[in-house]
Parts: structure tokens; sequence; C-alpha cells
């Protein structure tokens, strides 16, 4: 038995007598546990220290996104959920597969099981874990921004029973707002990607009461909306940088919004 805490405790330190193989598939392990206490605990920490420090030889990292990647596909909702946070740990740390981002494309509009949070499996969070591996994808200059825009439009007009309790919509909005401070997209491609959304919402009367997909889809895009306007912070300690074509977002935002709204 591995006792995270003690290792998390000692500099997150590998023990002796250990094989980094075997930790890396103890700590793959524990990121899939229906435990909460295990699976968002001392190893997440663990594993986020040693792959920002290096301390997993480059090859076994690539190793372990090809097991999250593959994850995505377990029947087990706390595997696939968990899976985006690992992969953006690595991609943060420079390590990237094309095959990780389908993988990530075809799982993220498709995930059913939209719930934060669970009374015995603890944080789950598909929609928000995921929003932070769009952003780190849509960051990255291997991956097509509008493919990033186009994938936030497919799971903001998925249908679902369940409205978004956990700031998930906050958190999408932003993903998408970084996405969007990219300099490499025409005005064209930083706005296309919500006409699909005013299609989906913007053709028939808003029945009432009102489905949780398109409840959650307002909540996004308004939250969108503040971040064009006022900018978007990489993270915490930076100020905050300018969408690319601000003005041509909002307009096409305050558009999808009006088409919706309106009727």
């Amino acid at each position: 038995m591995i006792n995270w805490t003690e290792i998390e405790a000692a500099d997150c330190a590998v023990p002796a007598g250990r094989s980094m193989e075997e930790m890396v598939r103890l700590l793959s392990a524990a990121l899939a546990d229906p435990d909460p206490r295990i699976r968002d605990g001392a190893p997440h920490s663990v594993l986020a220290a040693w792959i920002a420090r290096g301390v997993i030889p480059a090859p076994r990292r690539l190793a372990l996104g090809d097991e999250m990647a593959a994850r995505f596909t377990d029947p087990a909702v706390q595997a696939r959920t968990f899976a985006p946070l690992v992969l953006d740990m690595l991609v943060a740390g420079g390590d990237f597969r094309p095959a990780w981002v389908d993988a990530f494309e075809r799982w993220y509009p498709a995930e059913t099981d939209l719930r934060g949070h669970d009374e015995e499996l603890g944080w789950l969070h598909a929609v928000a874990h995921g929003a932070d591996l769009l952003n780190r994808f849509g960051c990255r200059p291997e991956v097509d921004p509008v493919r990033m825009l186009d994938l936030a439009a497919a799971r903001l007009t998925a249908p679902t029973a369940h409205v978004f309790g956990q700031l998930e919509d906050d958190r999408l909005a932003r993903a998408l707002a970084r996405v969007l401070t990219r300099h490499d997209m025409s005005e064209r491609d930083a706005t296309s990607w919500l006409e699909p959304v005013a299609a989906r919402f913007g053709s028939d009367r808003v029945p009432s009461p009102v489905p949780a997909h398109l409840t959650n889809c307002l909540r996004t895009l308004r939250m969108l909306y503040v971040f064009a306007d006022r900018g978007v912070r990489p993270d915490p300690a930076s100020a905050p940088v300018a969408l690319h074509h601000r003005a041509a977002v909002k307009a096409a935002l305050a558009r999808t919004l009006d088409a919706v709204i309106r009727r």
C-alpha cells in the first residue's frame, strides 16, 4: 500500500525501492479511483509535481497521455472525467500528441454525465475539466483554434437535462476566451463557431420550461461576452489579455443571444 500523503509531505520524492514504472502505474490507477479521497487527494498533487518537475521520463509521460486518451471511453465516469486533468498537466509540461486531441474531441460533446459533484464519487466536473483541456489544446500552435471553438459549440448544443451548477459555464467561457486571444485567426474564424449555436437555438420558439442545454449555453455566452469586453487573464497573476477581433466577437455574441432570447 502506497501512502501518497507521506510522499507528498516528503516533497514528492520517489520512494526508495520503487521503480518509476510502478509508481506511475499506481498514480494512473489512483486518478480513476471511485474514492474521491484517493482520486482528488495526494495522488493528484504527486502526479502534478512529478510531471511539472520532469521526474517522469518523457517516454513514460507520453505513454501516460495515451492511457488518459484511452480512458475517455472508460465505463466509469470518474475515470473519464479525470483523464482531461492529467492530459492538461502533460500538455502544460510540453508533451503533446495529435491523437490526444482526437480522443478528446470524440469524448467532450458526447459525455452525458455532466454532474459537477456527486455525494459518493466527489468531484466529476466533465464540462469544467474538459474546458480546461480545451483551453490548453486551443492555445497550442499545433492545434487549429477553430477546431476547439467548434468543439465548444458542439458541447454547448448537445442535449442534456443537467443544468450546470458548479461554475462549469464560467470555466467553458474562460476556455473559449483564451482560445480567442490567438492572433492566427481571421475575423470569420473567430465568429463562425457561433453560427450553429444560433441555428440550433434561434430557429424555434424557446419552449417553457427552458431546456437545460439552452440555459447552459446562454450562461456560457453571457460570461464570454464579459471576457470579450474586459479581457481574460492567462493566469490569476496576469493582466487581462484582449480577445483578438474583440469587437467582431462581441457583435456576434450579441446577435446570437438576441436570436434566442428575443422570442
